[in-house]
């Protein structure tokens, strides 16, 4: 990730503007996961959900390791400190409650996807 502050403000929000990636970071905000398990729910190939973990980690949003043959992602949630800052900065805002967030995000994740 890029230290110029616009530039990670930039990837950032364009990570985010991908509904396949926003459910990817609800699914990590339960916990660490492999890049197969993260691929399961989708129709898609995992190369394109690898594409997808890429523009997230690349971001910030997440992070990668490798255990044993295994990759592991794990959700950054501190990356959208800089996004939710630039939101507030508007004064239209209350406080982000990050729980709140969650929870909105989980019902994201569950609720029925428009085809």
């Amino acid at each position: 990730m890029t230290h110029d502050p616009s530039s990670a403000l930039d990837a950032v929000f364009a990570a985010l503007a991908d509904p396949t990636r926003r459910a990817i970071l609800t699914m990590l905000l339960e916990d660490d996961m492999a890049v197969t398990d993260v691929a399961e729910p989708f129709q898609m190939s995992l190369a394109a959900i690898s594409k997808h973990l890429s523009i997230l980690a690349e971001a910030g949003l997440i992070s990668q390791e490798k255990r044993g043959r295994v990759k592991w992602c794990k959700l950054e949630p501190a990356a959208m400190e800089g996004a939710i800052v630039w939101i507030q900065s508007f004064g239209q805002f209350e406080p982000l409650d990050l729980e709140a967030f969650e929870r909105f995000l989980e019902t994201e994740l569950h609720a029925p996807q428009a085809e």
